[in-house]
């Protein structure tokens, strides 16, 4: 009795983890100890998959532990990366448990480019493997029995994890061995069987005959609803349905057995007979239909002694009415099981590889938080840096502080002879003109990687559309299109962004141009400088005087503010926050991560004392050139004014803007220079991405191709047609396993196989035996008859030899049609000839046969 059914491997195609997973590691994190324990961690998963999936596993809770630390591990790095058809792309192949394939092609089989796929088939496996160790355990002792319980429900609550997330893991339809129908059977058959080890657990207990009755009860309805899960699923093994249907039988005659000792208890022997009579019938069904698959010769004879028994006792002692087995009132139900739930992480000894690697949500939100927080230092450090160019120009436009230190009018002022120094040291020209001659070729190397990348989407797309035009709805995987939408959006942004430096790069160039002449000038020496700016009358007498004072303490005053911008501009730079933690603490508390109000208010907290500091510094720069502006007034109308001394100052402000153009232009193209090389990093990026996931597309287009062509080679190159019926063989009435009992359930509908064209079958040639010749051949009923007319008997004291068929002929409803031989189709035989002349025998008596030939068959009336 003790049959219990397991279910077979899922078999994964072998998956390179490393290569993927290491270049996005090598990619996200920078070169340190940090990057070096991911790579150690991919490689120790890689090793895991191949220990859990890449070997034959033993019916062993050790292997079972293998596989529950890989998904536990899947589980736990699912959210750590970027795991998607158009990010981190990882085609897993795995074939259907079920489909043991053809002789043409293989078994059905499954590529997604989906880390949830890969979950829900190693998840089960482990309910496969679970089912099998709870097979193989020794149900005759306590130990067995609490393992078998313990693993039948880890299977159950394994396939019913399946069915509840299989369809949102896929967003497709899956195999036939992992749909939400065949896992939902299979959930049912594990629980059924975990309910029937209590049952043999309290039996072997010697439990109460009442709470047994009520466990073998359920255990009948839990088989019951498995049954009429399976009844429609053709995908599963031919013995499921059988075995399924007996286990229904006996657990309820299981449950009749135990509650009729109960009812004898009560004195209740009519009970106690019917219910024994009940139980008979149901095993009897069983041995009847089901004996190749569950023997039920013990409890068959365990409840037939006992029927005995009652019926003895009954009949000449107590007398009692045996009720109608519908009157019998009916037995309660007791389920002690449930299927595990299954939580993560499942094994005992699971660590996680990747402990230290915040999840994919946390990257994501610390990437936006960075650029927020790069966005607030630049709207600082811009402002500042804005109001010092200010500062400049105006100073510029005024001449200052040139005008205080050229109070001799022949001599070079001591500002202007510090800018020309600080311009060689910088360079000078040649620099900046390096630069802007760098540019280009570092435009043309991003532009070039841009265009290959978007060169290899187009190109697939263009190949997947070809296909998909041709196969159609075969076709069935994600358009490129679709995929790539991301990547097309990033590839258009990048796009933008050379369009703006390319904008920027003429502005730098045009203020170049423009400052070239005056930039040129303080490169010269500083005798040729000299000669180079006109001279004027002195202005000695203003030296000493009170608003040239004033002037150079308000100049001081400026530039000790711009002394402290900078100190400010490095200090806002230095702030750091760990944000990750707040967003961790985030995550595992609402499990979300709000990070926009999150961000906001962190920024807010630490940067609004840095944003009050730098308006107080605008408001005193504001202040300050005001009054100089002011005292600059007062100066300029107690110089003494010339053409010659307004040439030369007009010629020490064109000086001193070149310095300054010469100092930003400068700055603008270095930043320039970096800003094309971090993007040539980011464009090498971008397309390694859209390398990667191209090619995964071509494996995933191959792969579909294949099978493709295998299900074409698989369809009958030929419409089915309906075979005449004389052309049909019939079935031989034994050797098929036994259809489920009508008074169980309805029976599992069969799929109709379109029967192969046979020509017209021949009978076979009439047995001749020389010495019987005197006696009358014995006339064969044949069999095979339409299923609407009974088979013949053969008459009284003949024997009855193999049934021979009937063969209408070609093109006639019926054997009585004129003109039909009913010999045409039997071969000549070859008869011994008589020795001598040849003699033929005499005429046989009047209704009797010639000796020696075959009788006229046997046509059945129609």
């Amino acid at each position: 009795m003790a049959t219990f059914i397991s279910v077979p491997f899922k078999k994964a195609s072998e998956v390179d983890l490393v290569k993927p997973l290491s270049k996005f590691v090598t990619a996200t994190y920078p070169a340190g100890e940090e990057q070096a324990d991911y790579l150690r961690a991919v490689e120790e998963l890689n090793k895991l998959r191949k220990n859990a999936l890449g070997r034959p596993l033993d019916k062993h809770e050790s292997s079972l532990e293998i596989l529950l630390r890989y998904y536990d591990q899947l589980c736990a790095v699912e959210p750590k990366f970027p795991f998607s058809e158009n990010q981190l792309c990882l085609t897993f192949t795995w074939k259907d448990a079920f489909d043991k394939g053809s002789l043409f092609s293989g078994s059905a089989k499954l590529a997604l480019a989906s880390l949830g796929y890969e979950k829900t088939c190693v998840l089960f496996n482990v309910a496969a493997l679970a089912s099998q160790i709870a097979a193989e355990q020794n149900l005759d002792n306590d130990e067995g029995l609490k393992a078998a319980a313990k693993y039948y429900q880890l299977a159950s609550g394994a396939f019913g994890h399946i069915k509840d997330t299989v369809l949102s893991a896929l967003n497709r339809e899956p195999t036939g061995d992992i749909s939400p129908e065949t896992v939902g059977a299979l959930s049912l058959i594990m629980l059924a069987q975990a309910q029937e080890v209590f049952f043999l657990k309290a039996t072997s207990d010697k439990m109460k005959d009442a709470v047994i009755a009520k466990l073998a009860n359920q255990a009948a309805d839990f088989y019951g609803d498995a049954f009429k899960q399976c009844q429609y699923k053709d995908n599963l093994s031919k013995e499921v349905l059988p075995v399924l249907a007996a286990k229904h039988c006996i657990m309820q005659a299981n449950a009749e057995l135990h509650q009729s000792m109960l009812a004898k208890q009560k004195k209740r022997f009519g009970e106690e007979i019917a219910r024994l009579q009940h139980a008979v019938e149901l095993v009897k069904t069983v041995a009847s239909r089901y004996d190749e698959y569950v023997s039920v010769k013990d409890l068959s004879d365990k409840i037939n002694r006992a029927l005995t028994a009652a019926k003895k006792d009954n009949d000449f002692i107590y007398h009692d009415r045996v009720p109608e087995v519908k009157d019998l009132e009916h037995i309660g139900k007791a389920a002690l099981v449930k299927a595990t739930a299954i939580t993560p992480p499942l094994s005992q000894k699971f660590t996680d590889l990747f402990e230290k690697m915040v999840p994919m949500a946390v990257q994501q939100s610390m990437s936006i938080y960075n650029q927020r927080k790069a966005e607030t230092v630049n709207r600082l450090v811009g402002t500042m840096r804005e109001a010092t160019n200010l500062c400049n120009g105006v100073l510029a436009s005024l001449n200052l502080p040139a005008a205080l230190e050229d109070l001799s009018g022949d001599s070079i002022p001591q500002s202007i002879a510090e800018k020309s120094r600080s311009i060689v040291q910088q360079g000078g020209l040649q620099s900046i003109e390096q630069l802007i001659k760098d540019l280009p070729e570092l435009l043309t190397r991003n532009r070039e990687i841009l265009d290959e990348s978007l060169k290899m989407l187009d190109d697939e797309e263009t190949t997947d559309n070809e296909l998909r035009t041709k196969f159609n709805q075969r076709w069935s995987r994600t358009p490129s299109g679709d995929l790539y939408k991301p990547l097309r959006t990033e590839g258009a942004n990048f796009r933008n962004i050379l369009d703006k430096a390319v904008q920027a790069d003429q502005v730098v160039k045009d203020r170049y141009n423009t400052h070239c002449d005056m930039i040129t000038l303080l490169c010269k020496p500083e005798n040729e400088l000299n000669a180079a700016i006109p001279s004027a009358n002195p202005t000695r007498t203003l030296q000493g005087s009170e608003v040239v004072n004033v002037l150079r303490s308000q100049l001081a005053q400026l530039d000790e503010i711009k002394k402290e911008r900078e100190t400010l501009e490095g200090e806002i730079k230095a702030v750091t926050f760990d944000m990750c933690t707040t967003f961790l603490t985030a995550l595992a508390q609402d499990g979300a991560i709000n990070e926009e109000q999150l961000s906001l208010a962190q920024l807010d907290q630490l940067y609004s004392a840095y944003n009050q500091r730098v308006q107080a510094s605008l408001r005193s720069q504001e202040e300050l050139l005001g009054q100089v502006q002011t005292s600059h007034q007062e100066f300029s109308s107690l110089k003494q004014s010339n053409t010659e001394a307004n040439q030369r100052e007009e010629v020490l402000k064109k000086l001193a803007a070149a310095h300054d153009s010469y100092v930003e232009i400068s700055s603008n193209l270095r930043e320039g220079t970096k800003f094309y090389n971090d993007l040539t990093e980011i464009l090498l990026k971008f397309q390694n991405k859209c390398s990667d996931i191209v090619f995964a597309r071509k494996t995933e287009r191959d792969e579909l191709l294949k099978e493709l062509q295998q299900s074409i080679a698989r369809e009958p190159s030929a419409p089915s047609f309906n075979v005449p019926a004389y052309q049909s063989t019939p079935a031989a009435p034994a050797g098929g396993p036994t259809p489920a009992p009508r008074t169980v359930f309805a029976q599992q509908p069969q799929q109709p196989q379109p029967p192969k064209p046979q020509p017209p079958a021949r009978p076979p040639p009439p047995t001749f035996t020389p010495q019987a010749a005197a006696t009358n051949p014995t006339t064969t009923p044949p069999t095979g008859t339409p299923s609407n007319n009974p088979p013949p008997v053969a008459p009284p004291g003949q024997a009855q030899g193999p049934p021979y068929p009937v063969y209408p002929g070609p093109g006639y409803p019926g054997p009585y049609q004129m003109g039909y031989n009913p010999y045409a189709y039997m071969p000549y035989m070859q008869y011994p000839t008589p020795p001598g002349p040849g003699a033929y025998p005499g005429a046989p008596p009047t209704g009797q046969p010639y000796q020696g030939y075959p009788q006229q068959p046997y046509y059945p009336q129609q």
